[in-house]
């Protein structure tokens, strides 16, 4: 379901870079994935995709971690970031509107899928446009999570959630406005040590 480039204008992407990784012991967004960071990846996969604004959220480790990005991308620092992952996605969706207040909608990208395309994106932005569904989520592993676009309509109740949870509540609460892509490789995801070490064998193997 490839889309046009205009087609995806007014959707931008965040991108939740703020963790400390303290399962790892190390920052996972500078773990190196080829010739890249696992942030610089992310980022370089939101540049190859239709929508049009990016910004990432760093929180830990700020000033290492947003040397990252590069100048075409836009950064926040979440400075609540101990909260957990929902005041990323507030500090995230803040900074998106005020970079582009006519934005329709969003996608929330996690910075440790390493397996996430420009491709899988677009399918994102192209089921929202094709079945109007406010909310597309990606589909593995018998459950829903991200990559995962919101409508806009959706940003106020976003904007209330607390402590360390995403937005897969919203998705549940939803369940009958929600369209799935299936994304098989989304269930990896670098937590830990052992997590790297198995992307790592299965990149030497392809």
């Amino acid at each position: 379901m490839a889309v046009e480039k205009n087609k995806g204008k007014n959707i931008g992407i965040i991108i939740l870079a703020a963790g400390e990784s303290s399962r790892l012991g190390q920052p996972k967004q500078m773990l190196k994935y080829g010739d890249l960071t696992l942030l610089e990846h992310c980022i370089h996969v939101a540049h190859g995709s239709n929508a049009n604004s990016i910004i990432v959220v760093v929180g830990a480790h700020a000033d290492l971690v947003s040397s990252q990005v590069d100048d075409k991308t836009h950064f926040v620092t979440n400075g609540h970031w101990q909260e957990g992952m929902a005041s990323s996605i507030r500090c995230g969706i803040r900074a998106a509107l005020e970079l582009d207040p006519s934005m329709e909608g969003a996608i929330f990208m996690v910075c440790d899928q390493p397996y996430v395309t420009s491709l899988l994106l677009n399918t994102l932005i192209a089921a929202h446009q094709t079945t109007s569904k406010p909310i597309v989520a990606s589909g593995y592993d018998n459950t829903v999570g991200p990559p995962a676009f919101f409508k806009k309509k959706f940003f106020p109740e976003l904007l209330q959630l607390n402590g360390d949870v995403g937005a897969k509540s919203v998705i549940k609460q939803h369940a009958g406005e929600v369209e799935i892509v299936l994304f098989p490789r989304g269930s990896m995801d670098i937590d830990t040590e052992d997590d790297y070490q198995k992307l790592l064998k299965e990149t030497s193997a392809q």
